[in-house]
């Protein structure tokens, strides 16, 4: 549902904009007003579509717009086509002559709604993406964001780790155990004195090496009694089962 506003001097301009409103599916009007000095007290609540008038008393609808550098979408009300190009400007969503009909505002609302939904579905995905987790390493002179999700493994080399993900590979200025302090303990697990793997990526174990997409990870004596039972868990099925 699309929470709209509306705000228009003259009282059946407002109520037109209002019934149509109630027409509509996808709209809902949460609140009316006269002035745009109203504005500010109605955006308390959660509003997502502004009709908003131009010419109005005190402060004029692209006034208004110019005073908030963050209004909600925002669609013009007016009877004077002359402010269209500076209500484009201000990138209004649409823009409507009065007398205004319902045709015409239907095409504005779908507008609004196909906005709403690509606005809404571009937050949910950052919002996805903020709580995956991840961290930054610096990679030839720049910080790069890396997935945990994204790792296959991580190799030392001396100075420096090579962060293998499924997207490329990462060359890094740090040490093993810096890179193993930010991953998950659960999911990641040391195979080898240079190696670091994720351990949903592993996708065959032999003797001395673990396969990893076209990647052979070396897999340490040392280390094989405490990375068999995790890799294999129970998931292990022979003539001895």
């Amino acid at each position: 549902m699309i929470n709209c506003v509306v705000i228009d001097d003259e009282p059946l301009a407002r109520e037109c904009i209002t019934n149509y409103i109630e027409q509509v599916d996808f709209l809902e009007c949460v609140g009316t007003g006269s002035s745009a000095l109203e504005i500010p007290q109605l955006l308390g609540q959660q509003v997502d579509l502004l009709f908003l008038d131009v010419q109005m008393p005190l402060m004029n609808g692209l006034e208004y717009l110019k005073s908030n550098p963050k209004p909600p979408m925002t669609i013009l009300t007016t009877a004077f086509p002359n402010y269209a190009i500076e209500g484009f400007d201000l990138n209004v969503l649409d823009y409507l002559l009065k007398p205004v009909s319902f045709n015409r505002f239907f095409s504005a609302a779908t507008k609004a709604k196909q906005q709403f939904t690509l606005l809404n579905g571009q937050e949910v995905l950052s919002q996805r993406e903020e709580e995956r987790s991840c961290f930054f390493i610096k990679c030839d002179g720049k910080y790069e964001k890396i997935f945990q999700d994204e790792i296959l493994f991580v190799q030392a080399m001396q100075n420096y780790v090579v962060i293998q993900t499924t997207k490329r590979k990462y060359l890094t200025l740090l040490f093993l155990k810096n890179v193993a302090e930010k991953l998950d303990s659960t999911a990641f697990l040391r195979v080898h004195k240079s190696f670091i793997v994720a351990l949903d990526k592993v996708e065959g174990v032999a003797q001395h090496e673990i396969q990893i997409q076209a990647h052979k990870i070396p897999l340490s004596r040392n280390y094989k009694k405490e990375v068999m039972p995790k890799i294999l868990g129970d998931n292990l099925w022979d003539n001895k089962s």
